[in-house]
């Protein structure tokens, strides 16, 4: 007979458990405290760490995606997702405090039971592995440049919009589509497809509970929050409006594949690898941060009643292998990061992001939500639904007809 440790019996955990530990009321139990990483963040770190965790891979799609929709509507909606992003993010924390739930799977198990959350958990097992698939796709194609050790993602966006600039005022580039270009019904179905592909760019939901436990003053999650969607629309914005001011109707479904050309500027190959490498290092560094989440969520969903991952070396070695190989069987394989968005954001993480969320407040079993938490609810719920379905049914016509994306 084994005897069960006592270090096993302490965190051994219930379906209804946090998959991470909470700062609160475990003064007693640093072991805990550690595993958490509180370390009393700041304001300023905070914003880093989610701005961090928001702005991946998604942002080279967003140049395409406004071409598609035509540079007006392209930047509202940006803006659109970003906002209906923050209002989602604070019905998940106020429910979160009424149900003291320390994790969003947590207050997702509170409306809708084990069954809700784990179809969350599946959920963002598939939104990370899509999303892990697209970063090593991109990085992979870095293989062969420079490796320049400079800047992150911010670099991208300067040198992008620097070189749009020059180029505008030398008269080589003009003004891309401010409009849609709506020849015949195809083309109009196509305009719902962008939509996974915006709210892909700002998933960070499943991070918001972890950043809030290591704050130095909890309080403060709704300005950090409320920042950090700020500086990344903006961010977005910027790369939108300089990238397909640049590349015009030129713009490909990962931005960074035109950055493998002759920009027609001096030091046009020296620029190109600056762009390409630092925005590779920059997923390298983000790469971890994802892949922790989802190896958490998987563990959870896998081993309910197991302790946690963290204590049994065996099934974390096991867990991570499995996923890396996938990661890396999925990027040889998926054509492109607008394919892998496509089948991840129309799923997965419309479902993270604005689903739950609405269904949560809709649910209100805490008799907190108010009336514009019950009508942006159904606005996501409507845009969610809307946009999916017609995403994935064109996806599934391309595919048994044979149509490039």
């Amino acid at each position: 007979m084994t005897i069960q440790s006592s270090v096993e019996r302490k965190y051994r955990k219930s379906p209804r458990a946090p998959l991470l530990p909470q700062a609160q009321s475990q003064k007693h139990d640093n072991l805990e405290a550690h595993e958490a990483g509180i370390d009393g963040a700041s304001f300023s770190g905070a914003v880093f760490n989610l701005s961090t965790t928001i702005v991946g891979a998604g942002i080279m799609a967003l140049p395409a995606t406004v071409m598609e929709l035509g540079l007006i509507p392209g930047l509202i909606m940006i803006v659109l997702v970003g906002w209906l992003t923050e209002s989602s993010i604070d019905m998940i924390m106020r429910f979160s405090r009424a149900s003291k739930s320390a994790t969003y799977s947590g207050v997702v198990a509170d409306a809708f039971g084990g069954a809700g959350r784990a179809l969350l958990q599946v959920c963002i097992v598939v939104n990370n592995l899509g999303m892990l698939v697209v970063y090593m796709i991109i990085i992979d194609s870095l293989r062969y440049t420079s490796a320049l050790s400079v800047g992150l993602a911010i670099v991208f966006v300067v040198i992008t919009a620097g070189v749009a600039v020059v180029k505008t005022i030398d008269g080589s580039i003009s003004m891309p589509r401010l409009l849609p270009e709506i020849s015949n019904q195809a083309s109009f179905w196509k305009l719902f497809t962008t939509f996974p592909v915006l709210v892909t760019a700002y998933i960070c939901h499943h991070n918001i509970h972890p950043i809030e436990n290591e704050l130095k003053d909890p309080t403060q999650i709704k300005s950090i929050v409320r920042t950090s969607i700020t500086l990344c629309s903006t961010v977005y914005i910027t790369t939108s409006f300089f990238g397909l001011l640049l590349f015009g109707d030129r713009t490909l479904d990962d931005v960074l594949a035109n950055f493998d050309g002759d920009l027609g500027i001096p030091y046009s190959s020296l620029l190109d690898d600056v762009v390409r490498v630092s925005y590779g290092i920059h997923l390298m560094l983000v790469f971890p941060i994802v892949f922790f989440s989802l190896r958490l969520n998987l563990d959870g969903l896998l081993f309910p009643y197991a302790i946690p991952i963290a204590f049994d070396n065996r099934r974390f070695f096991a867990v991570t292998a499995a996923l890396m190989g996938f990661i890396f069987v999925g990027a040889n394989f998926v054509p492109s990061i607008w394919d892998a968005f496509q089948f991840t954001g129309a799923t997965a993480a419309v479902s993270v992001g604005f689903i739950f969320p609405a269904a949560i407040a809709l649910r209100d079993t805490h008799g907190i939500a108010t009336k514009n938490d019950r009508l942006a609810s159904w606005l996501m719920i409507s845009l969610a639904v809307s946009s999916s379905t017609v995403a994935v049914s064109s996806d599934i016509y391309s595919i048994f007809n044979g149509v490039g994306g």
